[in-house]
């Protein structure tokens, strides 16, 4: 009896150590993920563009870049070739929360903010290191200021190149060379530069433009080099003038809302993320531009690159859709131009 009453109490007092052993250690394995750990967060994206297009492919980068960094708990699901959402209905879609995130042109962000037009006001950015100074600058932080007071976080300001002036009748050095032309535009401002310079101003499809030019009825239009590559315009107009004129950017911008359901270290990794595929896209944008110019050259277009002094001429002759800008934007305007010349 002795013996089995001994056995017994050794028996209980080593199960007792050992249950406190297996608790104590399964606590601390249980604790170590619970206090560090993110729940993984699903963020819906979507792009009018096609997945093939170079921008559609940074968004991809994005996503890997997003996951990679927050440890597999952020998942950017992108839906491409205006799926989900189109460019038209996109930006009401995240100001709603209906949609995380979108990568939407600025023309489109102006129907929301007004002010978002100062891209497309013309001379205002004649290079990329000036873009990117105002975009990192005063004018990114007004611009975005503007954009949080409707719920929006603009996540990357996506350089997308600038636009130039096109035609078939001469090789144009000047404004006043484009005097008598008609002349296509892609918005209202670009509109209001065309006949700033003496040209009257047409609005069509980008669809239209080839056979209008063809047939005489267009002699010219502003556009990118890379879209007039991708719709061989060099077959119809064989003269380009190289003026980066107006630098109609892309937003990827992010519901608040959305933002804010992160955790501290998600939202590291996302803007830290985004910061590296902004710089991606800026060097690309850029090797996009001169990629086409060449090959417009290639293809039979005689270029006229503008220089540091035509600038000056360039700024004075459309100083009048400056002031338009300011007259429809009011302080904000004014704020913006200012910072731009500074």
């Amino acid at each position: 009896m002795k013996f089995s009453k001994k056995f017994t109490a050794a028996a209980m007092v080593a199960a007792m150590i050992l249950v406190a052993g297996c608790g104590g250690s399964g606590d601390k394995k249980a604790a170590a993920p619970a206090a560090g750990a993110d729940k993984k967060v699903t963020l819906k994206l979507a792009s009018q563009f096609p997945e093939s297009h170079w921008l559609v492919q940074n968004m991809i980068s994005l996503q890997k870049k997003a996951a990679a960094k927050s440890n597999g708990t952020i998942d950017i699901q992108i839906s491409h070739s205006g799926a989900t959402f189109k460019d038209k209905n996109m930006n009401d879609a995240i100001v709603s929360g209906a949609l995380d995130m979108g990568l939407n042109t600025v023309g489109r962000w102006a129907q929301v903010i007004p002010a978002m037009n100062v891209f497309d006001v013309p001379f205002l950015f004649p290079s990329y290191e000036q873009i990117d100074k105002a975009i990192d600058g005063g004018v990114g932080k007004m611009l975005g200021d503007e954009l949080q007071k409707k719920g929006v976080r603009p996540l990357i300001w996506a350089d997308y190149g600038f636009v130039q002036f096109a035609n078939n009748k001469k090789l144009c050095k000047t404004p006043d060379d484009f005097k008598g032309m008609k002349i296509r535009g892609y918005s209202k401002y670009s509109s209001e530069t065309i006949k700033a310079i003496g040209a009257s101003s047409t609005t069509m499809s980008s669809g239209e433009v080839y056979m209008a030019i063809k047939n005489g009825t267009l002699d010219g239009q502003i556009s990118g080099t890379p879209a007039m590559m991708s719709r061989k315009m060099y077959e119809v107009h064989k003269y380009l003038t190289i003026t980066n004129n107006a630098s109609p950017e892309f937003i990827v911008a992010m519901n608040e809302k959305s933002f804010q359901k992160l955790s501290a270290n998600q939202q590291k990794a996302l803007l830290e993320a985004a910061a590296e595929v902004r710089d991606d896209i800026r060097k690309q944008a850029k090797s996009e531009d001169l990629k086409a110019n060449d090959e417009m050259k290639k293809n039979g277009c005689e270029l006229y690159t503008m220089t540091p002094e035509d600038i000056k001429v360039w700024q004075a002759k459309t100083k009048p859709v400056w002031d338009l800008f300011v007259k429809e934007n009011g302080e904000v305007g004014k704020k913006l131009i200012e910072m731009c010349t500074k």
